[in-house]
């Protein structure tokens, strides 16, 4: 018999999620990991005695933190050896047990698991509001349980979660062919017709911006990033810069001005109003999109579109890949789009919204409706917000 018990952390710095991979939080990766034994979440000491004499393998925490300290550290071990099945205890919290059942859907192994709720002390009212809002595979009461029957029940449950990987990974690899075909052939020359003329007829106002960047703080003329677009494809950002220099290092001493509500757990973006990392010469280029302009190199690359979702940076991609949130990127990344039409400028935007809008342009795009964001794109130039 093999028990262990909790806390247990995991060094720092530590990461095995790689976020630039559409959908693969979707796909278990069952070849290469030993299903064996149960992790039990919780204190009750009746209920992991019983649970001994089924499993002889068992691994114990009496947190929901330690829980997932190391259910990583043995994804992350040579062990290569995870539970087959996760039992917790409902008096966590509703809260508490949402995100722990977020963070295991999100995972690329541990979404495999089953992740069973023990709900003997819950009341009706609270089993009714449980069911609603916490996704759990299955909802037990071990005191009115015989041991056959809960070995009956997570072997079933075991099988039905591996079936339902197997229907997920087919479906992630139907998703991975349809957005690697790419933009329409018509949208695509269109795109090259129009940056090429665009680079070739404002290549003097480009000469006079460089100037005026220059002169004014010194340092590169272009803000060169790494964005994720289509598909999670990650390709270099170019921009006219209008921060100051090393303006990056200086995001988590002004997190609290960020625009976006935010939250310890979900999508995450950054901006601010009136951000004091812009220059003077910055704050004209935004308000009038002239910083936007060298984007049109991305788009006669093949990198961007005229029109599309705007490309994120790594650290805000890398909050949206799970299945609720990574339709947005099924889109080509585009200079303009729907959400700078509808959005652009307006401070008290959430991040829902924000993502909603993305989605809904990703699901309804066509040739006509980026005509209609192309025609209505010079209203939205001038912002009522310095963001």
């Amino acid at each position: 018999m093999d028990l262990l018990f909790q806390p247990q952390t995991v060094g720092k710095g530590k990461r095995i999620i790689t976020p630039f991979t559409f959908r693969t939080y979707s796909m278990p990766i069952t070849g290469e990991y030993q299903y064996s034994g149960l992790c039990y979440i919780g204190k009750n000491t009746a209920f992991i005695a019983r649970l001994i004499r089924i499993y002889n393998k068992a691994y114990v925490a009496d947190k929901l933190e330690h829980a997932r300290n190391e259910l990583l550290r043995r994804v992350d071990s040579s062990a290569d050896e995870i539970p087959e099945i996760i039992i917790c205890e409902a008096g966590f919290g509703l809260d508490g047990i949402r995100k722990f059942t977020n963070f295991l859907r999100q995972h690329p192994v541990l979404n495999s698991i089953s992740f069973v709720l023990e709900g003997s002390n819950l009341q009706e009212k609270e089993l009714s509001l449980c069911k609603k809002s916490v996704r759990v595979d299955e909802i037990l009461f071990m005191d009115q349980c015989e041991d056959r029957d809960l070995k009956q029940k997570f072997q079933f449950l075991r099988k039905v979660k591996a079936k339902a990987a197997i229907a997920a990974a087919r479906l992630a690899e139907d998703n991975l062919r349809y957005r690697r075909a790419g933009a329409p052939p018509s949208k695509r020359a269109f795109d090259i017709l129009i940056s090429s003329v665009g680079l070739l007829v404002l290549s003097p106002l480009f000469m006079l911006i460089a100037v005026a960047v220059k002169l004014e703080s010194g340092g590169p003329i272009f803000y060169i990033s790494k964005r994720a677009g289509r598909g999670y494809r990650i390709f270099n950002f170019y921009k006219f810069r209008t921060m100051y220099k090393d303006a990056d290092q200086k995001i988590a001493a002004l997190k609290h001005l960020n625009q976006y509500t935010t939250a310890t757990a979900g999508p995450v973006f950054f901006k601010i109003n009136n951000d004091p990392r812009i220059t003077r010469v910055g704050r004209f280029l935004r308000n009038t999109s002239l910083d936007e302009l060298p984007q049109l190199l991305n788009v006669f690359l093949g990198d961007m579109s005229l029109v599309g979702n705007r490309p994120l940076p790594l650290y805000e991609a890398a909050t949206l890949t799970t299945d609720d949130y990574a339709a947005r990127f099924m889109a080509p990344a585009g200079i303009t789009g729907l959400w700078q039409i509808k959005k652009r400028g307006n401070k008290d935007m959430s991040v829902e919204e924000r993502i909603n809008i993305d989605i809904d342009y990703a699901a309804n795009c066509s040739f006509a409706t980026d005509f209609w964001i192309i025609a209505n794109t010079p209203s939205a130039l001038l912002q009522k917000e310095n963001v």
